[in-house]
């Protein structure tokens, strides 16, 4: 058999040389793509065909090479560009490797938040950023310094491209794959409109995550810009994998607290109950029956209201509930502590005018309240202990009605 190379690889070797600017991984995936043709084309212009026949046919190698940029939307070849010799020395993985691995961390830390952050509708999570937010500076940069065909030519990056490759070239999964593809323009607007959705509802939630909206809105204008890029640029993977990630975990946690908010108005309600709980943020509550308890009035046998009363169950475990106050710098109503210690001062938040005049509604300026005393007079029922007496029977009790409050103005 002739060793010597037939037209087809003296022309596939042409067309590699006019795109030796792009990673060895992209050209590996073009020329496996337009082999089958070439040797199609060989086959009918019959054994011992020329490079000059398949030029005639096809054009140059070097326009050809073209052609095939221009449709996989590669930029084209720089002025100057020069093939890249390969060297005796191995280059260094380590660098690539943190770089590829940080976006893969920083995504799936992204993702995590976000879903956090949905299921909870809860701001305050989103403050966990702070931990991936370094892993993805120093992946980012590794990239820019070292380039992203040191990283696309990693070993876990050139077998993941040949499984998708091969997964193209099954039918059932070819089909997915390239209707996953198809929707990659759609994807890049609902990523967008994702965010700007999930700033609105958190900031609906808590007031201060007006701060998040900025981002939220900068990061659904860098996707949509960067997506349609990612073919020709790989950097751009940088700003639309953690942003997809991202949008994917909310989405499932908004589902998951869909599901959860469906399950809990169906579930059945029972009969009144006395019983701890905590709310979204975790602090402890009381309920009785569907109402959350904030405070606690104890009245003596004569209706004078008690103070410093300390609340234990049955096995002397404190009743303990999460106390409120003013922050004077805000002026609104904050965490303080938690404590077994009743009744407690009530909270009133209102705003100032300019004056200084309080007022509930309307004015300029927050402001917050801590009243104390009790808001209601109860009237305690007189209870008449029955006669003890061996001969008669013990009379049956009489119900005795309910206490009265009457609310003080």
């Amino acid at each position: 058999m002739s060793d010597k190379p037939t037209a087809v690889r003296v022309y596939l070797a042409r067309v590699r040389t006019a795109l030796a600017d792009l990673p060895a991984s992209e050209i590996e995936e073009i020329l496996e793509d337009v082999r089958p043709h070439l040797a199609e084309l060989e086959a009918e212009l019959g054994e011992g065909a020329r490079v000059e026949a398949l030029i005639e046919r096809l054009g140059s190698p070097e326009s050809y090479a073209a052609e095939l940029r221009a449709s996989g939307g590669y930029p084209p070849p720089s002025e100057g560009a020069t093939q890249v010799l390969a060297t005796t020395t191995k280059p260094s993985l380590v660098r690539p490797r943190i770089a590829l691995w940080g976006l893969v961390i920083s995504a799936l830390g992204l993702a995590l938040i976000a879903f956090g952050a949905a299921v909870t509708i809860d701001p305050d999570v989103l403050l966990g950023l702070g931990f991936f937010v370094p892993v993805f500076l120093i992946s980012l940069a590794l990239l820019l310094r070292g380039g992203v065909d040191a990283v696309m030519a990693l070993p876990e990056v050139t077998w993941l491209r040949g499984l998708l490759a091969k997964g193209r070239e099954q039918e059932e999964t070819g089909k997915v794959l390239r209707w996953l593809g198809s929707l990659k323009p759609a994807w890049w607007v609902i990523c967008a409109l994702t965010l700007l959705a999930f700033g609105l509802l958190l900031m609906f939630r808590q007031r201060s995550a007006v701060l998040l909206l900025p981002f939220l809105i900068v990061a659904g204008a860098a996707i949509v810009w960067a997506g349609p890029r990612v073919r020709s640029d790989r950097r751009l993977l940088w700003i639309a994998v953690p942003v997809s990630a991202f949008v994917l975990g909310g989405a499932l946690g908004g589902f998951g607290a869909a599901v959860d908010l469906i399950g809990k108005r169906n579930s059945y309600s029972g009969a009144t109950s006395y019983y701890p709980t905590s709310d979204r943020y975790g602090n402890d509550q009381l309920n009785y029956g569907n109402h959350e308890i904030e405070n606690i009035y104890a009245f003596d046998a004569e209706g004078k209201p008690l103070t410093e009363v300390y609340l234990y169950d049955e096995e002397g475990r404190p009743i303990t509930l999460t106390r409120y106050g003013c922050e004077r710098a805000s002026g609104t109503k904050q965490k303080i502590g938690e404590d077994n210690r009743f009744p407690r001062p009530r909270i009133d938040q209102g705003v100032t005018d300019d004056q200084g005049n309080y007022n509930g509604y309307y004015g300029y300026r927050s402001s917050c309240r801590e009243e104390a005393g009790v808001p209601f007079s109860a009237a305690i029922p007189k209870v008449t202990a029955p006669p003890t007496t061996s001969a008669s029977p013990t009379p049956s009790p009489t119900t005795s009605p309910s206490p009265t409050t009457t609310p003080t103005r």
